[in-house]
């Protein structure tokens, strides 16, 4: 399967998702949902992995770490998402906007930065298969 072919059938994915996986926010910090894993038949040994993480009103992910061979490309789906990554400044990216993480970074800040509103994102990411799991919370 071409590179490209994967990322129509991801969009195809992303676009049908509240059809069939509603996200629920009730008071939950976030919630993360796997929508597409494949090897990539180009790359011997990695895997395309594209997940789908909503955030509550207010919510949170606690500072963590990927696995270490994980590049990652985030792209806001709904609301704003405020993220801080290494020690990169903090930043607010709203829908549409995106960005990437190197293989070894710190996610300190992955938030919903609304108190009022759910907001949601896309993270791709090409990592070698064997390398489990794909977060980690920092100590």
């Amino acid at each position: 399967m071409s590179l490209r072919r994967v990322f129509a059938v991801l969009a195809t994915l992303i676009v049908a998702q509240p059809l069939f996986m509603p996200p629920t926010y009730g008071g939950e910090r976030e919630s993360v949902t796997t929508v597409f894993e494949h090897d990539l038949p180009n790359a011997p040994g990695k895997k395309l992995v594209a997940l789908v993480v909503n955030y509550g009103p207010g919510g949170k992910s606690d500072a963590h770490t990927h696995a270490k061979s994980a590049f990652i490309y985030a792209r806001v789906l709904s609301g704003e998402i405020k993220s801080k990554v290494n020690d990169e400044d903090e930043k607010v990216y709203k829908v549409g906007e995106q960005f990437f993480e190197l293989p070894g970074s710190s996610h300190k800040v992955s938030e919903n930065a609304s108190e009022t509103d759910p907001a949601s994102l896309l993270a791709v990411f090409i990592v070698e298969k064997e390398d489990e799991p794909l977060t980690s919370l920092e100590k």
